[in-house]
């Protein structure tokens, strides 16, 4: 009896396999609307398999690549994290240099010259030479020349007068309260014949000033303009 049971339960399964089997035969590829349903419902798993395993390597690796981009990140987050650390730890020591830096700063400003004192500098520089009994043989300012945020005046000089006066001219004019430096120093007897130790010097003595907040404003307009037709 028992045999006799499962026999039938055997064909029953053997009949279905050969039945899946048939309906994988012959199918036409160009027309898949038309399979059976096994076919059909093998298809369809083998195609949302595919489409799941391409979706997760595809997601694993753009994560890949996300983790590697931090990684090669992180020596450099690092190096910003203890430079703004020690920054942070001597705040109070960078905010003091900063204030003594913009004093000094304010101090060389008050050195320059506004527009409206150019020509009491000139004339500073005028009476330091004749202080020391020099004669002014030349004493013609130039073309002023426009930096990015101060004024360059060339002063084109010559003196003449005895060796130490001439020194002494030239340290006046180094300690005047406001900038002037010489240039282009050249000293030379007065005359061939001369021989009391009459000297002669010729120099550019340049003069600085800042610019006003118009000119500053000119200068901004001309550099942005020069940025843009870089472009």
């Amino acid at each position: 009896m028992a045999t006799s049971s499962k026999t039938p339960r055997s064909f029953e399964l053997t009949r279905w396999f050969e039945d899946a089997q048939g309906q994988f035969r012959g199918l036409n590829m160009n027309e898949p609307g038309q399979w059976p349903l096994l076919p059909k419902l093998a298809a369809f798993s083998a195609v949302a398999l595919v489409a799941v395993i391409a979706g997760w390597f595809g997601l694993v690796s753009a994560t890949a690549d996300e983790l590697e981009a931090e990684r090669n990140r992180e020596p450099a987050l690092k190096t910003d994290y203890r430079s703004k650390l020690v920054q942070a730890v001597n705040l109070a020591e960078l905010v003091k240099q900063k204030q003594q830096v913009q004093e000094y700063v304010t101090q060389l400003e008050k050195q320059l010259p506004g527009k409206a004192e150019m020509d009491a500098l000139l004339s500073d520089i005028n009476q330091a030479g004749l202080g020391r009994g020099l004669q002014f043989e030349l004493f013609r300012p130039g073309q002023v020349a426009v930096k990015d945020y101060y004024a360059e005046l060339p002063i084109a000089i010559r003196v003449s007068g005895r060796y130490h006066d001439v020194g002494a001219f030239a340290a006046d004019v180094a300690n005047l309260s406001r900038i002037v430096t010489l240039h282009n120093l050249s000293v030379q007897p007065a005359t061939a014949k001369d021989a009391n130790g009459m000297l002669s010097m010729d120099a550019t003595a340049r003069t600085y000033r800042y610019l006003d907040e118009a000119e500053q404003a000119a200068q901004r307009k001309s550099a942005a303009a020069a940025k843009g037709a870089k472009k």
